[in-house]
């Protein structure tokens, strides 16, 4: 089935949460420059320098709203106030780290929030497709040298990825309970799904204990990147790889609603399955300066060393593939910020997506 996503979403309401975060301000501006109507809740960005502050996203969209998903009755008026078709799920607590220090409203956040947004989907007749953003830490982890499978079983170390295998168990639930794609059409008229990514880097991301950011915050700083992981090997990929897998994904639930109701993982090539230490030489490589020190603690909080993703479903089912490699995700990452002070930074994401969807 062939899918154009320059007529999927034109004049279609699509609520996006989290929108102001990193991957939610990318994903608004794509869908923006696909002709969608973009309904944004989140939280305020956590700096000025976001790529939400600095693209001005959240006024070229019909609604920018400050809310909180752990505020059910204000979810549901929302939802009843705009009546979106398509809905995004993105708005988490997404930090390992920070979940040791918050955990309680990590689980808030990342379980009942999410169950805050299915029961305003549910109780919402304008909502006929449902992305549920998750993670790749969703999965119990076992340290093994192949990737997940979308069948393996939830888990979680920290309180940060137990809370997404939660909520991937919570949102299976709901699929099944009130959204089954047996009852489509009769019961309900809902195609709901829930997406695993693997580490996601790109240009306007400055949270905490994140490589790219960490990396940036030092160069700019004239200081040597300090890597506490050096070994850790992650699957890494470019912002707009599992976008490119929400939007598509999306848009064939749209048209064949009881398809692809179930999850799926959008992960990078193999070749892009690469220790943190090599990531962190890229970006400096293409930055153009910088040093690396490794500061590991034997002591430190726990962090998986080893994570990969099995993408064979995305890329049967759905006909996905990852269009860049690490050396052209790092390259673009590396040259938004280089370049993010000076230009248009709207202007400098279109023609990173542009670019992007001329990849094969």
């Amino acid at each position: 089935m062939s899918i154009s996503l320059d007529s999927a979403f034109r004049g279609k309401k699509v609520l996006v949460t989290g929108h102001t975060g990193f991957k939610g301000s990318w994903l608004s501006i794509w869908l923006k420059e696909l002709g969608a109507e973009v309904i944004g809740i989140g939280l305020e960005p956590a700096t000025p320098s976001d790529n939400f502050v600095l693209s001005g996203i959240g006024r070229k969209i019909v609604a920018d709203i400050r809310a909180d998903i752990r505020d059910r009755q204000r979810m549901q008026d929302i939802f009843n106030e705009y009546q979106p078709e398509v809905v995004f799920h993105l708005a988490a607590q997404p930090l390992v780290r920070l979940s040791y220090e918050i955990p309680v409203e990590t689980y808030e956040t990342n379980v009942m929030g999410s169950i805050h947004i299915m029961e305003a989907i549910r109780h919402t007749p304008s909502v006929k497709a449902a992305v549920m953003i998750t993670t790749d830490k969703c999965y119990e982890n076992r340290e093994q040298i192949w990737g997940y499978r979308e069948n393996e079983p939830m888990g979680g170390y920290d309180p940060y990825s137990s809370s997404k295998g939660a909520a991937e168990i919570a949102i299976s639930s709901w699929r099944r309970s009130f959204f089954n794609p047996a009852d489509y059409g009769t019961k309900h008229h809902v195609a709901i799904a829930s997406v695993r990514a693997g580490n996601v880097v790109g240009g306007g991301d400055w949270a905490k204990d994140r490589i790219v950011p960490d990396c940036i915050r030092a160069l700019e700083a004239g200081q040597p990147i300090e890597i506490r992981s050096p070994k850790a090997i992650r699957p890494w990929q470019h912002v707009l790889e599992p976008l490119s897998g929400y939007l598509l994904l999306a848009a064939k639930m749209l048209q064949e609603p009881t398809r692809y109701c179930e999850g799926w993982n959008f992960g990078p090539r193999a070749e892009s399955i690469t220790p943190v230490w090599d990531v962190a030489s890229k970006i400096v490589e293409y930055y153009g300066k910088g040093e690396l020190k490794d500061v590991s603690d034997p002591n430190a909080l726990h962090e998986a060393n080893l994570l990969m993703l099995d993408i064979s479903k995305a890329r049967m089912q759905l006909g996905w593939e990852p269009r860049t490699d690490i050396d052209l995700c790092c390259q673009l990452t590396a040259d938004w910020y280089k370049r993010y002070k000076t230009e248009d930074v709207y202007a400098l994401c279109q023609e990173q997506i542009g670019r992007f969807q001329g990849l094969k």
